[in-house]
Formats: C-alpha cells, sequence, structure tokens
C-alpha cells in the first residue's frame, strides 16, 4: 500500500460519513450502557438479529443496576434466540460488577472495563472508543480484514490476533482521540458492509486504489483452514433447543427434553452442561427452570 495514514483515513472517515449505518448503539443519545450491551450482543451474531433484542433488553433494563437487580434467568430468557447464551449471564456479571465497582456508571477507563467479567481486550477497547470517544486499537473480525486486505494483500487474517497486526493497526490509528473512535468505527463499518468476507465490494471500496490484496490480483487465502458455523445436529442446537423449551414455560420436564432431541447422550450431556454453565437449574429429578 503506497497512501499515506492520513490518505487512508481521509478516504475512510469520508466514505464514513456519507454510508454509517443509524444504529441505536451509535451517536450522541446513546448510553454508555447501550453500547455495552451492544458489544455483549453483537459477538458472532449479526446486527439484523441483534437489533430487536437490543431495544427490548433497554427498555426493560436501561441502566447496569436495573439488570443486576434481576436475576439471571430472566437475562437468559430476554436473550432470546441470539445464541451463545452464557454472554447473557457474562452481561448480568459485569452489570453487578459496575453497582458494586463503580456506583452504577459503566466505566470510562480501559483497565476498568477489562477487569469486569465476560470483558476482554477487544470490547474493552470498543466501549472505550465508541462510549468514550477515546483512543484505541479496535480489532474485530471486519477490521482486521479491511486492514489485513489493504495493508498486508492477504484475503483473511490469522486465526487469532498477531503481533504484526495489532502493530499495523497501531500505526494506522490516528493521533486525535475522537479522529481514532471514528476511525475505528468507520473501518467496522468498512468491513460490515463493503470489505466482506464472501463477496467484498471494491468497485465500492474507498481504499480500492490503494488496496494490497486488490493490487495483487487477489490471491486466495493460504493459511489455517477457517472453522465454519455448523449447527445441525450439534450440541449447540440441543442445547438451544432445551433452553428455548426453558425460557418458555416456568420449568421443563425431562419428558417434555425428550420430545425435543431425541438422542438421549447427547440430550443428558447437554443438560448437564447447560446446568455446570448456569443457564439451567436442576429444580426436581427430571425436572429443570432457568436460575431464579
Amino acid at each position: 500500500m503506497d497512501a499515506s495514514p492520513s490518505a487512508l483515513h481521509d478516504a475512510v472517515l469520508e466514505w464514513y460519513d456519507d454510508h454509517a449505518r443509524d444504529l441505536p448503539w451509535r451517536g450522541l443519545s446513546a448510553t454508555p450502557w447501550s453500547v455495552m450491551v451492544s458489544e455483549f450482543m453483537l459477538q458472532q451474531t449479526p446486527v439484523a438479529r441483534v437489533l430487536p433484542v437490543h431495544a427490548t433488553w433497554l427498555e426493560r433494563w436501561p441502566t447496569p443496576a436495573a439488570l443486576a437487580g434481576d436475576s439471571t434467568g430472566e437475562a437468559v430468557r430476554m436473550w432470546g434466540r441470539l445464541g451463545y447464551p452464557r454472554r447473557a449471564l457474562r452481561l448480568h456479571a459485569a452489570a453487578t460488577a459496575i453497582v458494586e465497582r463503580h456506583e452504577g456508571e459503566v466505566p470510562a477507563s480501559y483497565d476498568d472495563l477489562l477487569a469486569l467479567p465476560g470483558v476482554g481486550d477487544y470490547t474493552a477497547s470498543a466501549i472505550a472508543s465508541f462510549a468514550f470517544g477515546q483512543r484505541h486499537v479496535v480489532l474485530d473480525t471486519n477490521v482486521r480484514r479491511v486492514l489485513v486486505r489493504a495493508v498486508s494483500g492477504q484475503e483473511f487474517p490469522a486465526p487469532a490476533v498477531t503481533r504484526a497486526e495489532r502493530d499495523v493497526a497501531t500505526g494506522l490509528l490516528p493521533d486525535d482521540e475522537a479522529t481514532a473512535a471514528t476511525w475505528a468505527v468507520a473501518t467496522m463499518e468498512l468491513g460490515a458492509l463493503v470489505c466482506t468476507a464472501r463477496q467484498p465490494s471494491c468497485d465500492a471500496c474507498p481504499l480500492a486504489s490503494d488496496c494490497t490484496w486488490r493490487g495483487a490480483g487477489f490471491p486466495a487465502y493460504d493459511g489455517p483452514p477457517r472453522r465454519g458455523q455448523a449447527w445441525a445436529g450439534t450440541d449447540r442446537q440441543c442445547r438451544g433447543r432445551i433452553l428455548a423449551l426453558a425460557r418458555e414455560a416456568d420449568s421443563v420436564s425431562a419428558e417434555q427434553v425428550e420430545a425435543a432431541w431425541p438422542g438421549a447422550e447427547q440430550r443428558e450431556r447437554c443438560l448437564t452442561g447447560l446446568v455446570a454453565d448456569g443457564l439451567l437449574t436442576q429444580i426436581t429429578p427430571g425436572r429443570w427452570a432457568l436460575p431464579g
């Protein structure tokens, strides 16, 4: 890539000004709690599926204290079909910690965010950047794909963030805090809407003329195998069906679980796992419910 960092910034930020989606966790009216809830929900889940759940979640629990004052079972129930429901438990735990440590206000400090349950480097950086306008490297899947294509000339990034990848991202981060925060969300939006995994719209990309991957003729990915998202017949599907039963009733019986999933060994394994993960409670032999 021959363009200077400032030229890349101008191109991407100008594109973002014209193409940014109007999402409830963006803009001046979005609270830090709204941003935090969105970051938990958007992990491995498309925006379209998150939007209605985010809205109902914020209506019921507009603050961390409101969520912390309710049961973990209600958090799991309201999580609905977003998938990976342990995220609901982690968000509840984070809300509880916010009440205990930060007087109910989402902390602005990266270190304080990172110390919350269920918050890793990416989530702490994203909240600090998007909610508080701070300067942090924010490396989600979309940002990583944009940068590895534009700068490194590869179709996809490595399975996990590498030191070289983080160095590239750090080197491209604008010095000004507000500009850096906008750059983070703009590159994320570019990856989500234009520089997509399967069908990138290179003709619509503001970096097309400077993209190393495009300039090299779109060389195919030759790294470690990329894992697919299998669903049918998996433990994830089995767990999802059992949780769906529990969300819709006060409790669920062994007969109901058996009717929902016929494979006895897998069914028992998933029931045991759901209880161990705190997503279900066995209230009597052969009957389970969401935690109280």
